[in-house]
């Protein structure tokens, strides 16, 4: 067993795969020299079983419309069984092309006019934008940094961020990019605020499969039937499996009346996910789970290693320890520099990371940094964000 593992983290997780010539945004956005270490899709090859499956759609020849993949929601609804003790009927699982479309259609089904959305930031960027798509307002709840090494919630500032026009709160749990795992008595408290404002939740939960130990994920509907009635849950396969590309996620709505009203809201817009992804989504929960305990193990390897080396080689650089995703949020106001970090470190040390900015109010002097990659080009980078500081220094 040993031996297969390292064998798999030799072939599949330490091997460098060449992605300039297949119009890959992560790696065909900047000049060749330039290390990409910023969207959020890793840089390792599926699983075995996921190739197999695309393969054998592709070798069928034929591609036509999809209908309603009954194998890939029984094994959805066994899925969520089995990791959360959470039992929903096979309709309340209905399908779109991701996670972002997901919640801008929820917002939609729940906007009133005038209304709000709260959301939490620092936060994923099209959080920022979702409610003025549906030409509502949004309202802000900015996490914390805690006296330990995370964040944490305000509650008593969540509370008075729930106005009277706030009709659904955009939860990121697990939360990109400050990396927590939430635990039930947060999941909890923010879910009681909500249902006693009458305030609807939409839950964006695509990374629950990237949870580092000690940390796991809570879907924030499992812990009670009215939490479940008020909430819109939105997963996918797309980042546990490396197969965003392939735009296959799912909604869980056990309520009918929320159900009904966010397939309304999509009508003649919005499809469906397609054949492919229901192919690859199916084979990765069925048979890719040992695939995804050593990914979990790596990444929480590069993640204890970018740690060391920011206390060894940059110590002015803030990390909070990630619970989960793939995803560093690097503090980096005492650095000095004369720049904001992402133009100083494209610039400067030829790496590209997300620039904090783009995460909203609390993500000024920050950066993001994407560690779902081989270790040696996660030590590339890292050395030459370092050498670029001591040069800065000097």
């Amino acid at each position: 067993m040993e031996s297969e593992t390292m064998d798999l983290r030799r072939t599949v997780f330490d091997s460098l795969i060449d992605r300039r010539s297949t119009d890959s945004l992560k790696w065909g956005t900047y000049d060749k020299e330039v290390l990409p270490l910023w969207v959020a899709d890793m840089d390792f090859a599926a699983p075995e079983a996921v190739i197999r499956a695309l393969r054998g759609r592709i070798d069928h020849g034929i591609f036509g419309y999809a209908k309603r993949p009954l194998a890939l929601i029984e094994t959805i609804q066994e899925r969520l069984r089995r990791l959360y003790d959470w039992e929903v009927p096979l309709e309340a699982i209905t399908f779109t092309p991701g996670v972002v479309p997901g919640f801008n259609l929820a917002i939609r089904s729940l906007a009133r006019s005038g209304s709000e959305v709260l959301i939490q930031t620092p936060v994923y960027a099209p959080f920022l934008k979702a409610a003025g798509h549906s030409g509502l307002r949004t309202r802000v709840n900015e996490l914390k940094r805690s006296p330990g090494e995370s964040y944490e919630i305000d509650f008593e500032d969540f509370e008075s961020a729930v106005g009277p026009a706030t009709c659904a709160f955009l939860l990121c749990s697990p939360h990109n990019p400050v990396g927590r795992v939430f635990r039930t008595d947060e999941l909890s408290r923010m879910a009681e605020i909500c249902l006693r404002h009458q305030v609807a939740i939409i839950a964006d939960e695509i990374h629950c499969d990237l949870v580092f130990q000690g940390h796991p994920h809570i879907p924030l509907a499992s812990l009670d039937p009215e939490i479940e009635r008020k909430t819109i849950t939105l997963m996918a396969p797309s980042k546990a499996f490396n197969i965003a590309g392939l735009e296959c996620s799912f909604a869980v709505i056990p309520d009918p009346e929320l159900r009904r009203r966010f397939e309304a809201s999509r009508a003649g817009m919005v499809t469906g996910s397609n054949m492919l992804g229901h192919g690859a989504a199916l084979a990765g929960y069925a048979e890719g789970q040992s695939w995804l305990e050593e990914l979990l193990r790596y990444l929480e390897e590069n993640r204890d290693f970018i740690l060391e080396f920011l206390t060894r080689r940059l110590p002015g650089i803030w990390m909070p320890v990630p619970e989960g995703t793939f995803l560093a949020w690097l503090d980096c106001r005492q650095l000095g520099l004369s720049r904001d970090p992402a133009n100083f470190f494209l610039e400067q040390a030829r790496v590209a990371l997300n620039d904090g900015k783009r995460f909203g109010q609390g993500g000024e002097g920050f950066v993001r940094l994407n560690f779902g990659c081989p270790r040696s080009v996660l030590t590339e980078a890292l050395e030459r964000m370092a050498e670029a500081v001591g040069k800065n220094r000097r």
